[in-house]
């Protein structure tokens, strides 16, 4: 299995779709590599695409801000993206470019082994939960895959657009926290070699 710097370097050389052509940086991911909870949203904007980093353009302050309000801190989580690369003027990822890319991400939930993975808009909703997933329907709500809690919600970028969902965001903030410290609770009672 990779580690995560080993991770890192090769998709550092990536060119497996389009999407390298026109890129700055690849924009790997970063964060607590023993985090409980990440974030994946769909790409990488300019912002992003410059500096190398995900979510620090105004969707990444603002998504600071949500997870500070349930007291942590970006540094306690993960967060990624769907494509390391920025699809041009911001675009979705097309599903090609989603499908070269998506092992990497496989990889980096190995690694890191989230209790809870939070899908930050609908085109990573859909790669990650359902392909036919609503967000406006089912965001907020729980799916558990294996040993993952996902939960779809709004992008922080949509959020900037359309204040009046900032509200339901912050409902489904305060069910990640409470489903995070009900999880680590079950964990903190199980009983040591298992069942």
């Amino acid at each position: 299995m990779y580690s995560m710097d080993e991770l890192k370097k090769f998709t550092a050389r990536c060119r497996k779709c389009r999407l390298a052509e026109t890129r700055t940086t690849v924009v790997f991911g970063e964060g607590n590599e023993h985090a409980d909870i990440m974030f994946v949203g769909e790409g990488p904007g300019y912002n992003e695409d410059v500096q190398g980093r995900p979510f620090v353009g105004k969707a990444g302050q603002l998504l600071d801000k949500m997870i500070e309000a349930i007291n942590l801190k970006r540094s306690d989580v993960y967060i990624a993206n769907v494509v390391k690369c920025r699809p041009p003027e911001n675009r979705n990822p097309m599903d090609d470019e989603a499908e070269s890319c998506i092992d990497y991400l496989r990889w980096q939930v190995k690694l890191i082994r989230p209790k809870i993975i939070v899908c930050l808009g609908a085109v990573s909703a859909k790669k990650l939960i359902d392909p036919n997933l609503s967000i406006s329907r089912q965001r907020g709500v729980f799916v558990k895959k294996g040993d993952i809690f996902f939960m779809p919600t709004y992008h922080p970028s949509y959020l900037l657009r359309n204040e009046s969902a900032k509200k339901d965001s912050w409902e489904d903030f305060k069910s990640i926290a409470a489903k995070l410290t009900k999880l680590k609770k079950e964990q903190n009672n199980q009983p040591i070699g298992g069942n």
